[in-house]
């Protein structure tokens, strides 16, 4: 039995598929492609950040969110509005399902492509000079969950440059080894600085 085309004003469209079942027209192939498009590009930021902190920009105006865009830009982070629906998808896409507890209510990500500390460090300084609200969600650190807190934390570390500055007023080491410390990624530079740390300490 052929499809009966249905009039709705001024749509035209056929309720049934070829399997039976009800096609989905309450959202235009267009937008259904932009959005897949959307998870595609989110996925591929997730996998490709070092860190990802997540962000309640609850309160916060259009003018003062693109201030904080343009203050974590000085230190090549990327701040994105998302829609938690696409996020959670981008999420299990990119293969960090436990991030999708963290994706409720207004969320916006900071993505940081270099150094870990970077994101929380600029976001501190932009709450504490602007005087705002902006409460850290959670985040994603070389593809592992971390909570608020621990993001927090990341505030705290010494940047590359300073690590590297107090291992070579330290170490003792030939020119080879300085390079292969030199490196290695953030975290194991503060292990490589912990243990000489607790080695001095033992001497």
């Amino acid at each position: 039995m052929p499809r009966q085309l249905v009039s709705e004003g001024h749509r035209s469209f056929l309720p049934w598929n070829l399997d039976g079942g009800r096609e989905d027209f309450s959202l235009p192939r267009a937008r259904k492609e932009q959005k897949a498009e959307q998870v595609e590009l989110l996925t591929e930021k997730l996998k490709r950040a070092k860190v990802a902190v997540l962000t309640d920009y609850r309160g916060l105006t259009v003018s003062q969110i693109q201030d904080l865009r343009a203050k974590l830009r000085t230190g090549d982070v990327e701040y994105r509005v998302i829609k938690n629906t696409l996020a959670r998808r981008a999420a299990e896409a990119a293969g960090v399902p436990g991030l999708q507890k963290e994706l409720e209510g207004p969320v916006a990500i900071a993505f940081g492509y270099d150094d870990l500390a970077t994101p929380a460090k600029l976001i501190n300084e932009w709450v504490r000079t602007s005087r705002l609200k902006l409460d850290v969600k959670g985040g994603l650190v070389e593809g592992r969950v971390f909570s608020p807190d621990q993001v927090k934390q990341l505030a705290d570390l010494p940047s590359r440059e300073v690590l590297l500055a107090q291992l070579l007023g330290t170490l003792q080491s030939p020119v080879g080894q300085l390079v292969a410390i030199m490196q290695t990624p953030h975290q194991q530079l503060l292990g490589v600085l912990n243990a000489y740390k607790t080695k001095l300490e033992a001497a």
